[in-house]
């Protein structure tokens, strides 16, 4: 188990070195100067143009591609993400200060996803052909469908300016009390909406594929009460790729956050970069890229050491 642990963190590594590279790079050729994003246009003239190459020469972007390319691998490996153009604090530290609130977000909207969708599939696939089956898939589609930033607006227009139940945006820290929890409803609904919808057809097709199999015929065929039969037999032999998607839906949702945290006013990640993004600053996307891209890998490989859990057919080495 250590040794196929330490041979999924070392390929992850490729994965996030391919990431940084591209947003580096997209960063670089867009067009405009972000330092000539800090200097008002009316006061570019000769002084105005000596401070924005004073500016350059600081974050070191008057060196070639290639040189501040490797500068900012250094600081990755040595976890130093630089400084924010526009603010001068550190990335790192608001990264690390943001983080919690995009987990929180993430993490929230998982657990309604999954709530809602896994059993909503399971439900479908035991009554194929008939109308629940159907409600249930048109269901899905239509969670599928809806994009984020659409359905938070309308859940905003409802919820908080005509009927005044929800407070528009924010987030109070402590999302167990009342206050918190208000303030979480609207987005994490709006980031669930679409989980619900792959979990229900995926769920419903794993589950179709097992109830036609050999053992499950032969379960019923000793009288086990349906419920043993659907549960204990037929639902853990489709779990897996559930699991699967349960990882990748979470790196869906880490970054499917960045829009639906600007919608809410959200102060997490994903409105710190789009705030950087707006800006050209280079270290808070990069900073930001890389965070989503280290959750992603851990994630799924905590989604791959649980399949040992689920089946105990299964060997790692």
């Amino acid at each position: 188990m250590l040794v196929y642990t330490a041979k999924r963190l070392l390929a992850g590594i490729p994965v996030i070195l391919g990431v940084v590279t591209l947003v580096f790079l997209s960063m670089y050729f867009a067009p405009g100067d972000p330092v000539e994003l800090l200097i008002p246009a009316d006061s570019m003239g000769s002084a105005g143009e000596e401070l924005v190459q004073q500016l350059r020469v600081k974050y070191g972007l008057d060196q070639p591609l290639h040189v501040q390319y490797f500068t900012y691998l250094q600081r990755v490996i040595s976890f130093d993400l630089g400084e924010s153009i526009r603010s001068g604090t550190s990335v790192a530290g608001e990264l690390l200060q943001r983080y919690p609130a995009t987990v929180e977000l993430a993490v929230a909207s998982l657990i309604l996803g999954t709530i809602i969708g896994i059993p909503l599939g399971i439900v479908s696939a035991v009554n194929r052909n008939r109308l629940l089956d159907k409600a249930s898939v048109g269901v899905s589609l239509l969670g599928i469908s809806i994009p984020n930033f659409w359905l938070g607006l309308l859940l905003m227009l409802l919820f908080s300016l005509r009927l005044g139940w929800l407070p528009p945006s924010g987030r109070v820290a402590g999302f167990w009390t009342l206050e918190g929890l208000q303030h979480l409803i609207m987005p994490m609904v709006t980031l669930a909406i679409g989980t619900t919808g792959i979990l229900t057809r995926l769920t419903r097709s794993a589950m179709l594929d097992v109830l036609g199999e050999d053992y499950i015929r032969t379960a019923r065929a000793k009288g086990l009460r349906e419920q043993t039969v659907i549960y204990r037999h037929a639902f853990r032999n489709a779990l897996i790729p559930v699991v699967t998607v349960l990882g990748l839906q979470f790196g869906a949702l880490l970054a499917g956050a960045v829009i639906t945290e600007s919608v809410f006013a959200w102060p997490g990640i994903g409105r710190y970069m789009i705030l950087g993004i707006q800006g050209r600053d280079f270290p808070v996307v990069q900073g930001g890229v890389l965070f989503i891209s280290v959750s992603f890998v851990l994630v799924n490989l905590l989604v791959d050491l649980f399949y040992a859990l689920i089946d105990p057919r299964i060997v790692y080495s």
